[in-house]
């Protein structure tokens, strides 16, 4: 098995006063040579946005986009003709694909909103640009892992042009659970969103992540305090 550890302290910092990120991976101002991407998970952004602020309309294009609300809402437009809104429990996806615009704001005039905003790369070039977006319910997330994106929309996911899987699940302390990758040959990132785990000899707290490859079999993941954790099976070879 290899190992490559993503310490909450050692992400990328950006404050721009309305935003506040943190990027696990090279992004914007912030580029580390060792830290481009992990397989087809390019960008994993854990955004911080004030009340009636936001990103102005830019272009994306051949990039997977996945956003997920951990607290408050976020407002949607593009050039496609989307105009939503995303709360929490809710997640969105965009295939940018042939190139698409697109603007996200938060609504609220009192509330921030936190996200996390993640970007694969596709197994599709210049495909149709496409938006989706669904609520999860967080009862499903208890002591189980709940498919989120999937590469064919299996059991109620949303899916993507890419052989990944993306999970999340609220495990109770003291148990031990397993994920069993779907294909050997995959990378698996295993984040902390909150709470505390030991994987592969690691103990990881809060927005810790470890990045494993080179699977054998099921990964065993202890649960040492009550944790909310995002998982995504990703191909390595890209």
């Amino acid at each position: 098995m290899a190992i490559v550890l993503y310490r909450s302290e050692s992400r990328g910092t950006a404050d721009h006063g309305w935003l506040k990120s943190r990027h696990t991976f090279s992004f914007a101002n912030y580029y580390c040579p060792s830290r481009l991407n992990f397989g087809a998970l390019r960008v994993l952004n854990d955004d911080y946005v004030e009340p009636k602020m936001g990103f102005g309309t830019h272009p994306h294009d051949n990039m997977e986009i996945i956003s997920i609300v951990l607290d408050g809402q976020l407002e949607h437009k593009d050039s496609m003709g989307t105009g939503s809104i995303i709360k929490k429990g809710e997640v969105q996806v965009m295939s940018a694909g042939s190139g698409v615009t697109h603007s996200e704001f938060n609504p609220s005039s009192g509330e921030p909103v936190r996200f996390f905003q993640i970007w694969l790369f596709p197994n599709k070039k210049n495909v149709t640009p496409r938006y989706d977006q669904a609520y999860f319910d967080p009862a499903d997330l208890q002591n189980n892992w709940q498919l989120i994106i999937s590469p064919d929309g299996a059991n109620d996911s949303m899916w993507i042009h890419q052989d990944a899987w993306l999970f999340r699940g609220n495990f109770e302390a003291g148990q031990l659970i397993n994920y069993q990758p779907k294909n050997p040959e995959n990378g698996v990132f295993l984040m902390v969103i909150e709470g505390e785990i030991e994987v592969a000899g690691h103990v990881l707290s809060r927005r810790d992540a470890v990045g494993l490859t080179e699977l054998d079999g099921k990964l065993p993941i202890q649960i040492e305090k009550e944790s909310q954790l995002l998982l995504m099976e990703v191909p390595m070879a890209i």
